[in-house]
């Protein structure tokens, strides 16, 4: 599973290579890519990247079940990453709803 677009989110960006400075509401903000776009990519491709390995496992179990491949540990690897990356997916969907939560929880 690549994860070097969630690795991304947490270091300095390299495709900009030094922080760009903006100009907002008056005072100098750094902008280091992570913005909303940046992180919704990256979760995208997650989602895209689990559901690849999800049809990848649906094949392989076709495959052994209609005799073409007698490796199992094919198989078993295909389970076992779209299992991972599942697992994964669903971590990071319940923690964007927690801190979706609490930032609806928050007195103005």
């Amino acid at each position: 599973m690549d994860i070097s677009s969630i690795q991304s989110l947490y270091g300095p960006s390299k495709t900009n290579g030094a922080s760009a400075a903006q100009l907002v509401g008056g005072q100098k903000t750094e902008s280091t890519g992570n913005d909303f776009g940046s992180v919704f990519d990256a979760v995208l491709n997650m989602v895209d990247n689990a559901n690849t390995l999800q049809n990848r496992a649906s094949a392989e179990e076709i495959k052994f079940a209609l005799g073409e491949a007698d490796n199992t540990h094919d198989l078993a690897i295909a389970q076992s990453k779209a299992n991972i990356a599942l697992q994964y997916t669903v971590a990071v969907r319940d923690r964007f709803l927690s801190a979706y939560q609490e930032i609806m929880q928050m007195q103005i």
